[in-house]
């Protein structure tokens, strides 16, 4: 006798990343690589709230927040409804860039909080001129230009400690390997 089909995602709701209890996922990437689109697809399959940073970036700006003060402050609001959301006993996706180790650096206090593991998807777009596209199909001023994204690049501070690289110019679904790493 067989148990139940696994729902469509194949992720058994039952069964929970990190060993049975909650996990915080941290994306990492430029704009464009497809962080949003993976942290949605991770998301939807654990059955996980997904935070988005942008979202409250703009917001802030429409409230007369600029400069770099808003950035930090919408990553410290994220961490804030992360660190609720796994108290709760929920797992965490957050989409964030994370460009700089400061930024990233909270994740990791957030999990040593909450008890949790912290499980760091860096994605990148290994096909530039696909890269490129991406950015500049977005709507304009919601996400930048690809000027701005190149500039992000070169103060993009290289990712070090254990995570799961993904380039999204692979064919190949991510998919199954993102959820394989948060188990």
């Amino acid at each position: 006798m067989t148990g139940p089909a696994a729902p469509a995602g194949g992720v058994d709701p039952e069964v929970r990343p990190g060993g049975g209890g909650p996990v915080l996922v941290a994306f990492a990437g430029l704009p464009g690589v497809g962080k949003t689109t993976l942290a949605a697809r991770v998301g939807a399959a654990l059955r996980a709230p997904v935070l988005p940073v942008d979202p409250v970036e703009r917001a802030l700006h429409r409230y007369g927040l600029t400069g770099d003060v808003p950035g930090m402050a919408a990553y410290g609001a994220v961490a804030g409804l992360a660190e609720v959301q796994l108290g709760l006993g929920l797992s965490v996706v957050v989409d964030v860039v994370n460009p700089v180790a400061s930024a990233r650096g909270l994740w990791h206090d957030v999990a040593e909080r909450a008890r949790v593991p912290l499980r760091v998807i860096e994605v990148h777009c290994g096909d530039e001129a696909e890269h490129r596209r991406r950015v500049e199909a977005r709507p304009p001023g919601e996400h930048g230009t690809w000027e701005q994204t190149l500039r992000r690049r070169a103060e993009y501070e290289p990712l070090i400690g254990p995570r799961l690289v993904v380039d999204t110019a692979v064919a190949a679904d991510p998919l199954p390997g993102i959820l394989a790493y948060l188990r």
